[in-house]
Formats: C-alpha cells, sequence, structure tokens
C-alpha cells in the first residue's frame, strides 16, 4: 500500500540522532538529512570514524546504557530538542541453526539489534514528545517478518528484527499520534553486512528511511514500509 503523506520539505532548525552513523546505511541517513538542513548527531562508538564534516559526531555504543544517556543528554544541552532517533545501527550475528549458536553470540546480537534501540529511544522520550511530531525511524529487515516466514540461518538476527517490529509497534500504540514511529525494511544492501553482491546501493538503501524522517506530524505510524510503501510485519 502505497501512502500520500505529507513532508517536510526542509528539516532547518530540526535535530536528529542516528546510530551506527559512520559507514553504510546510517553514514548516508545522516549525510542525507544534514543536506536537508538538519542538525544531525552522528552516533558512533569512536567519533573519530564520522568523517563527514557536516555531522555532528557523538559517542554511543548501543550496548552501554551510560553511553546512551549520555548523548541524549549531550543533544539536550546543546540544542534543547529532538526531532527525529534514527535506530540504524546493527549485527549480523552468528549463523548457523539455533542450537549451534553460542548464548554469547545470541546475547551481543539481541543487545545490539534490539534491547540497545529500545533503551535509547527509552532515554530520547521525553525529548522527542516535547514536539508534536517527534519521529522514531527503526531499521529492520525483511528476515523478521512473520509475513515472510521469517528468515533461517540466523536465528538471533530474525527474532532481534521482529522484535525492533513489536517495539515500532507498541511506540505507535503508546505515544501515537503525538510520536510517530515507523519501521523500515531496507532491502539486500552493498554495506558491510549485505556483502558485494547486493541488489541495492547505500543511497537506494537508505532513501526509505529519509523518507521517514521527513514525515510531518499527523502522518502515519506504527507501520513497516520499504520503498515508501506499507509492507506486512
Amino acid at each position: 500500500m502505497e501512502a500520500d503523506v505529507d513532508l517536510y520539505d526542509s528539516l532547518s532548525g530540526q535535530v536528529v540522532l542516528v546510530t551506527g552513523a559512520t559507514r553504510g546505511i546510517g553514514a548516508e541517513v545522516a549525510a542525507q538529512l544534514a543536506e536537508r538542513g538538519a542538525t544531525v548527531y552522528a552516533g558512533a562508538r569512536d567519533v573519530d570514524d564520522v568523517e563527514e564534516a557536516a555531522l555532528f559526531p557523538v559517542h554511543l555504543d548501543v550496548t552501554n546504557e551510560r553511553t546512551l544517556e549520555n548523548a541524549v543528554g549531550r543533544i539536550e544541552s546543546e540544542t534543547g530538542r529532538l526531532d527525529v532517533l534514527v535506530n540504524n545501527a546493527g549485527v549480523y550475528g552468528p549463523g548457523g541453526p539455533l542450537h549451534r549458536i553460542s548464548t554469547d553470540g545470541i546475547d551481543r546480537t539481541m543487545d545490539t539489534n534490539l534491547r540497545g534501540p529500545m533503551l535509547l529511544t527509552k532515554h530520547a522520550l521525553p525529548l522527542l514528545l516535547e514536539r508534536e511530531g517527534g519521529r522514531v525511524v527503526n531499521v529492520s529487515s525483511g528476515a523478521g517478518q512473520f509475513a515472510g516466514g521469517m528468515s533461517t540461518g540466523r536465528a538471533p538476527y530474525a527474532v532481534s528484527k521482529a522484535g525492533l517490529n513489536a517495539l515500532t509497534a507498541y511506540l505507535d500504540a503508546e505515544y501515537g499520534p503525538d510520536l510517530v514511529a515507523n519501521a523500515v525494511c531496507p532491502g539486500w544492501v552493498r554495506t558491510d553486512m549485505g556483502g558485494p553482491g547486493a541488489t541495492r546501493s547505500v543511497t537506494e538503501g537508505a532513501a526509505t528511511s529519509v523518507w521517514l524522517a521527513r514525515f510531518r506530524p499527523g502522518s502515519p505510524g506504527g507501520k513497516l514500509w520499504r520503498d515508501e510503501a506499507v509492507v506486512d510485519w
């Protein structure tokens, strides 16, 4: 289902936080939102890895809650607002059937892909809710779609992304329409995770995340999107 939504052309005056913003989809999303005038904080475990001059590097490790609190605190002290949170950081995690995967591998994947975004959103919500139309964009995956039969071969990754979809639905039920929370399936993208044989460029993979970040107040929430259209959970 394609949607006719009202978008911000310019994000001037708005503040964005993107996690995993040092490379791949996250770096592209951050750069494109900065081009539209937003003040973009680029979350990174090592701030020296943020190469785009237009971005504001901020130390953020989604597996370390203190860094999440500190990042949000810095944004509040420097700007007094947060309009968009893009939960992009993620890992592919270990492969193989579940009974052969180490518990450490499961924990690491769930911490990065689900627990981290949930905790960061928790700490960011007070700022996001100060103004009508704060947005959360959760970068999910088709691997976690029930409608697709769930992906096999990487159980922690698939389950963590299904959980991220559930977090999106929860945020909409709890805070919508004041908060516009959506998830996005970027497709198979030529990143370190996707590999060189992937069918989509990083620009194509970032496009719908950027589009969702431009939603005006009252736009649809609680949906999973791909190529600017709603797809089934």
